[in-house]
């Protein structure tokens, strides 16, 4: 299988160093891409902040005043890129503090909870969505696919702590 070329900016704007590194965000991008069919590549920026910025920013463009794991704000299609151009996929803005309180109360890895939330915002760049049962079983049901095949357990399956 050809490797697929993804291009990722990572912006730290967030005390929490707890985030995966530039080059593990960059291959869970890369599964995803293969996961779903896309092998031509894309490029993305993820910038990772602290629960200040992502309330603003859930509040601004969701509407809800709470900070949140993961938003994911697609490119769109850009007519005129030329055919070898890596196309944008778009922003994710992921906040640490949140993953970090969420694996904890969870009872997962802090590693394996950052790479659902990059499957997770990925597949929202690509289109998918949870808005009602139908997506949200699709969309779960490729993300749990995508972290399995790479050793991460179901995150949506009972944490020990549950059991």
């Amino acid at each position: 299988m050809r490797k697929v070329n993804v291009q990722v900016d990572v912006q730290q704007a967030a005390d929490e160093t707890s985030a995966l590194s530039s080059t593990d965000i960059s291959r869970w991008v890369a599964r995803v891409l293969e996961a779903t069919g896309r092998n031509a590549g894309a490029e993305l920026s993820v910038r990772i902040v602290n629960a200040a910025e992502m309330q603003q920013l859930n509040n601004e463009f969701r509407a809800k005043d709470m900070p949140t794991n993961v938003l994911s704000f697609p490119a769109g299609d850009i007519a005129g890129l030329p055919v070898d151009t890596v196309a944008p996929l778009g922003d994710l803005v992921i906040c640490a503090s949140v993953v970090a309180d969420e694996a904890k109360a969870q009872g997962k890895r802090l590693d394996d909870h950052w790479a659902h939330m990059i499957v997770h915002g990925t597949l929202h760049l690509l289109g998918f969505d949870h808005e009602n049962d139908d997506e949200a079983a699709d969309m779960e049901g490729r993300e749990i696919e995508i972290l399995r095949t790479h050793g991460v357990a179901n995150p949506y399956g009972e944490s020990p702590q549950e059991t």
